[in-house]
């Protein structure tokens, strides 16, 4: 007897429509906030929150960005899967986390520390970096990385 099985088939992809010798290098914290701030609509960072992850190859070139996450004001759950499943389409070997604060309070909380190890842990297994942290509002940044908190 021939079991015949209907499955669905899974398709990702990733385009690339920036040429490499256009792509941006990131070379410090305000790299990567000038990068991100170019990302959010005029005058949304004050709105809401957003989790968004810039993907880096090993010459720390942006590969592209994604809204990992829109959220209410004062909370954002993030699923690190989205993450990495950005990451391994991209072949990234870099990751460059953001997420803004509403509020204008560039303080680091407790969760922010906490998803921030969740997710340096779960790339390095796919040996992917996490090289950053930001928190963003529209005036300034705060650097996980320059704070010592990676």
């Amino acid at each position: 007897m021939k079991w015949i099985y209907k499955v669905a088939e899974v398709e990702l992809s990733y385009k690339p429509s920036i040429k490499r010798k256009e792509r941006l290098k990131i070379k410090s914290a305000k790299d990567a906030y000038q990068v991100l701030m170019s990302t959010f609509r005029e005058g949304t960072v004050e709105h809401r929150e957003y989790f968004k992850v810039l993907l880096l190859n090993q010459s720390n070139e942006v590969l592209g960005y994604q809204l990992v996450a829109e959220c209410g004001i004062s909370a954002c759950p993030v699923d690190i899967r989205v993450i990495l499943q950005s990451a391994i389409l991209t072949n990234a070997s870099g990751l460059i986390v953001a997420h803004n604060h509403p509020s204008g309070n560039l303080e680091v909380s407790s969760q922010d520390i906490s998803i921030t190890q969740r997710i340096k842990e779960a790339a390095r297994l796919l040996d992917i970096a996490l090289l950053d942290h930001l928190i963003l509002t529209a005036d300034s940044y705060t650097s996980f990385a320059d704070e010592g908190l990676l």
